[in-house]
This record gives structure tokens, C-alpha cells and sequence, in this order.
């Protein structure tokens, strides 16, 4: 494409917050949806692995991390069980509760997604000097602190 007929860019400063926000998590969630494609999974699956990351949840604490009913999420743990990457055992604590746990195939997955999403997340980012990534890193974190609180979700809760 001649350079008069290149797409022109909005300076940041023109989009708004709403605006940059929407287009950033567009941007985002075709990362998300591009890497899980291509792992053979859906986007609701591969957020799955990633909140078994490093915790061991029951399947209420599940639904509320994936704003799922119970059902949509015994589905969920289903197909990942017949894949081999998650695992249901019995709660210590009570014998009727069940807890979720990946396997070490669905381990090795989330280790290799997640690298693949940092490189990613880095390239998408480039434009943003390191200061900024840090003050950024912050400002989210508040803001997904603070929408975890207003769903009932404790992101501390149950972490390994």
C-alpha cells in the first residue's frame, strides 16, 4: 500500500479512556483468542488453566472467578477432564466438595501458554516505556482487585 493510503494512527491522547480501554482489551482478548485457537482451546478454557495456575479452587470459587453458573462450569471441567489437563479431587476440609487441580499435561500446557502470551503482551506493549508499564501494571491490578471484590471472587483465596 502506497504511504498516502497508509491507515493514519489516532494519537492516544484523541481516543478517550473508554475508548483506549475498549480497544485495549480488544487487542488483548485477539491475542488470548489467537494463542488458545491455537492450542485448540477456547478463550473460557484457557482462563481456566490460567486461575489454576496456582490455586486448587471448588467449583463455586470457579464460577464466580469465570462469572459461570455451576453448570456451565461442571461442562467446562468436564471437556478439560477428558483432555487430561484437570483433575477433580475430594476437599480435605469437607468430603462433598470437589476441588480442581491441573494435571501435569494441563501444567506444561499453562507454563507454555503463558509464555506465549507474555511474548505477546510484550510486543503489544513495545510502544510504552517502563515506567509507564509499572504505573500501568498498578492501575490494573486496582481495577482487577477491585472488580474481583464486587463479584464476590478473593483472588488470595486458596492460592498455593
Amino acid at each position: 500500500m502506497p504511504e498516502s493510503e497508509a491507515p493514519r494512527s489516532i494519537p492516544a491522547a484523541d481516543l478517550g479512556m473508554v475508548d483506549a480501554v475498549v480497544q485495549l482489551s480488544f487487542a488483548v482478548q485477539g491475542v488470548l483468542g489467537r494463542l488458545a485457537a491455537a492450542h485448540e482451546l477456547s478463550i473460557t478454557q484457557l482462563r481456566l488453566l490460567a486461575i489454576l495456575r496456582d490455586r486448587d479452587p471448588g467449583m463455586l470459587e470457579l464460577a464466580r472467578h469465570l462469572g459461570l453458573g455451576k453448570s456451565s462450569v461442571s461442562g467446562l471441567i468436564d471437556r478439560a477432564e477428558r483432555r487430561g489437563l484437570v483433575a477433580r479431587t475430594a476437599a480435605p476440609v469437607d468430603g462433598r466438595g470437589v476441588l480442581v487441580t491441573l494435571t501435569a499435561d494441563g501444567r506444561r500446557l499453562a507454563g507454555q501458554i503463558e509464555s506465549e502470551v507474555v511474548d505477546e503482551l510484550a510486543a503489544l506493549l513495545a510502544p510504552v516505556r517502563a515506567g509507564e508499564r509499572e504505573r500501568l501494571s498498578r492501575l490494573a491490578a486496582r481495577v482487577v482487585e477491585h472488580h474481583a471484590a464486587r463479584r464476590g471472587v478473593d483472588l488470595s483465596a486458596s492460592r498455593r
